[in-house]
């Protein structure tokens, strides 16, 4: 049973639809995160450069996730705006061995995080710090302050050091996202939107 399958049982909800985008610069891990996410007969061998975008859909006894997964690509991050109206959820995944991309990555967070499409409303923020299994890669903490995240006021979020490759860190990111999908569900606050 794949990650994804779990959350959807911990929601107890019923046939609702959750549009979850996977954002974040190039060669950060995002499509190696939804690969693990998906149940294991449906992970893909290899894993390629996510060109555009691509989108996955899980469905389970009671919910139904489509997944977007955004190229991080420069030119392609221009796509991005496209899906945030419809969005309950982002993933942003941080390469966190990359500090030399630390304050392109924090422009494009920015950049999401004032966009009229996303700045109103009080969707959940999960950020996986990967790639933590890198000699120097930086602690969930140094990104949480090169990205300046504790100036996030209007919305939840949560940051996990990930290691996607084996799995790692991806399941309390997403016991925590399930909570707040939940408690939006609960508080009808962005899923009619």
């Amino acid at each position: 049973m794949g990650l994804l399958d779990k959350l959807s049982g911990w929601l107890g909800l019923r046939k609702k639809e959750v549009n979850v985008l996977c954002l974040g610069l190039d060669n950060s891990g995002k499509t190696t995160i939804i690969n693990q996410l998906k149940p294991a007969n449906m992970q893909a061998q290899e894993i390629v450069p996510t060109i555009g975008f691509n989108i996955e859909k899980f469905k389970s006894s009671s919910l139904s996730f489509t997944v977007f997964d955004m190229s991080g690509q420069s030119r392609y991050r221009n796509l991005w705006e496209h899906y945030y109206k419809e969005s309950h959820a982002i993933i942003f995944v941080i390469d966190s061995g990359d500090k030399l991309r630390m304050v392109v990555a924090k422009e494009e967070l920015d950049t999401l995080l004032n966009h009229e499409d996303i700045r109103s409303k009080k969707i959940p923020v999960l950020f996986f710090a990967n790639k933590m299994d890198l000699r120097d890669a930086m602690s969930s903490v140094k990104v949480t302050q090169m990205l300046c995240l504790e100036n996030i006021k209007d919305k939840p979020w949560h940051i996990c050091a990930s290691n996607a490759i084996e799995g790692e860190g991806l399941q309390e990111g997403l016991d925590w996202l399930q909570e707040q999908i939940a408690q939006s569900y609960q508080n009808n606050e962005h899923m009619n939107d």
